[in-house]
């Protein structure tokens, strides 16, 4: 009976990371004001801008939108793999990877995307590197070979335990 109760209490527990994902919605909110932000600073100077820093802008607004992309695969997938099911009507339009993403893959596809979020932080640093401290573009470079490390790990380990 007391075990009965403990694994029901252990079960039931998992709504509690409910909240947290409405939580990713809200910072996928403000990440979508602040992707907006960017766009309407850019576009009345876009004629004015040089091309550096017009590429500058547009990178930043592609890793926002890497940034926000990651957080949506985060907030479904986590749902699914840890508190419920989506119960999502016939005929709605439906994600194809809903459903599909293993927490295993759901970190394969976190660890690609920071390296990818890493490498255009990486660019946008590197188009302004004549301003940038040489020691400082080192800790740069090593800092995304560690994030590109890490993924290859994981996609190993992930591979390892598969087979």
């Amino acid at each position: 009976m007391l075990e009965r109760f403990v694994e029901g209490t252990l079960y039931a527990s998992r709504w509690l990371l409910a909240p947290v994902f409405l939580g990713l919605s809200l910072a996928l909110l403000a990440l979508s004001i602040k992707f907006f932000q960017e766009l309407a600073h850019m576009l009345p100077l876009v004629l004015e801008m040089s091309e550096s820093d017009l590429v500058l802008t547009i990178l930043a607004l592609v890793d926002l939108s890497l940034v926000g992309s990651l957080l949506v695969m985060v907030m479904f997938s986590g749902y699914e793999n840890f508190v419920s099911e989506m119960n999502i009507k016939q005929g709605v339009e439906k994600l194809g990877w809903l459903g599909k993403l293993d927490a295993g893959s759901l970190k394969l596809k976190v660890a690609a995307s920071i390296v990818a979020i890493s490498s255009i932080h990486l660019l946008r640093i590197f188009v302004n590197a004549e301003q940038i401290a040489d020691n400082k573009l080192m800790w740069y470079v090593i800092i995304h070979m560690t994030f590109v490390v890490s993924a290859l790990l994981v996609a190993y380990m992930d591979k390892m335990t598969r087979h």
